[in-house]
């Protein structure tokens, strides 16, 4: 209603202006009819209070809406700049290649007062998703505003290391789960077997000597099976940090392609997509290990639902990040199993260990990436790098 009042002021006052014009008009016509020049100049009075009368209520509007309308656009930016400065996570604007900080949060942890320089890469791209910067790992939350002339995309940074934390907490307590559970299944039989030799060793010499050889025998591939699933556990508990170097893709994708065949030529068919001239900066002999585990992986499933199967290879990049692909032939993951198959020393298989999916896991996460398990079929198996 404010807004409105100065042209329902004028609106009254032209209406009231034209009233006092008539009005003096015919007194004017009356006056030169019958000489009545005291009438005349009455009426020019009366035109010139109502002009002067006008021109107050005009200015007197214009001067009560003028502040209301100019201060309040200013009221709201500062009220929206103390709630930005008041965000608990990183607030930037994007646009035509700059970074700025929009609030406080992102102003400290850029070190800036304005714009980010350099740009960190990872929020350029549309793609990104994660930002690694001062050492912690940030989700990158986008959203694109339609501004006039530019579009500019906002960015909110979200701090996912307490998430991190807790996932690797819950992580630690399933391993811990599954170490018990796996070394009392081979120090009980151990325990048994030792104390059956004990009592063997003390029966009559032709059933000491039946029966020792099978039970020493028995214990022997017992601990054997027990040093084996220790050597697997340091396999996943002492992997060292990767030394990263840059890398042509279709030289790795090579090596992988000799080395599966020569374990799995006469059983499975591999497919190698061709990566062209791409170089990535990763740790060669880890990222070969943690392929060389999926393909490995993918073969076992293949080869579980029917001859000839084939598995594939492949990769994509975009300029954040890089993602090796790999596809089997096999049955799939049942859904129960699918939050597990990660966990070291979980299986699903009569021979596996549990150890090569996870140890991929943490070859991707050692580089900042990930390893994941894609819905639907056919089952393929993603492992992303941040580049």
């Amino acid at each position: 209603m404010a807004s409105r009042r100065p042209g329902y002021i004028r609106g009254i006052g032209m209406i009231a202006m034209a009233i006092g014009l008539a009005a003096a008009g015919g007194t004017i016509v009356r006056a030169f009819d019958h000489r009545f020049w005291g009438t005349i100049a009455v009426a020019v009075l009366v035109v010139l209070w109502l002009g002067a009368l006008l021109a107050v209520a005009v200015a007197r509007a214009d001067s009560q809406e003028r502040p209301a309308n100019a201060e309040q656009p200013d009221d709201e930016r500062i009220m929206l700049r103390v709630l930005l400065d008041q965000a608990p996570g990183a607030l930037l604007a994007i646009e035509g290649g700059q970074v700025r900080a929009l609030n406080r949060a992102a102003r400290r942890l850029f070190a800036t007062d304005d714009r980010v320089l350099p740009a960190p890469v990872a929020l350029l791209s549309p793609d990104a998703a994660r930002l690694r910067h001062g050492g912690r790992s940030w989700r990158i939350d986008r959203a694109v505003v339609d501004a006039p002339g530019m579009p500019r995309t906002l960015v909110a940074l979200v701090d996912v290391e307490p998430e991190e934390h807790a996932a690797e907490a819950r992580a630690t307590r399933e391993l811990l789960r599954v170490l018990g559970h796996e070394v009392m299944n081979a120090l009980a039989p151990i325990t048994s077997l030792a104390e059956s030799a004990l009592d063997v060793l003390d029966a009559p010499a032709e059933r000491r000597d039946r029966l020792l050889p099978d039970i020493l025998g028995t214990l022997a591939r017992r601990t054997d099976g027990l040093q084996r699933f220790t050597e697997a556990y340091r396999q996943v508990a002492r992997l060292p940090e990767p030394t990263v170097e840059p890398v042509r893709l279709a030289d790795l994708l090579a090596d992988c392609a000799r080395l599966f065949e020569s374990e799995w030529r006469h059983h499975v068919r591999l497919a190698v997509d061709d990566p062209g001239e791409i170089v990535a900066a990763i740790d060669r002999g880890q990222i070969t290990q943690a392929l060389l585990a999926l393909l490995r992986n993918g073969a076992e499933a293949g080869i579980a639902v029917g001859p000839h199967p084939v598995v594939r290879l492949g990769v994509t990049t975009t300029a954040a990040r890089l993602v090796f692909a790999i596809r089997d032939d096999g049955g799939g993951v049942a859904p129960a199993d699918r939050a597990s198959i990660f966990l070291p020393f979980f299986t699903t298989k009569a021979e596996g260990n549990g150890i090569g999916l996870a140890a991929a896991r943490q070859i991707a996460q050692a580089h900042g990436g990930e390893l994941s398990l894609d819905a639907g079929m056919p089952t393929t198996f993603s492992l992303t790098i941040p580049r």
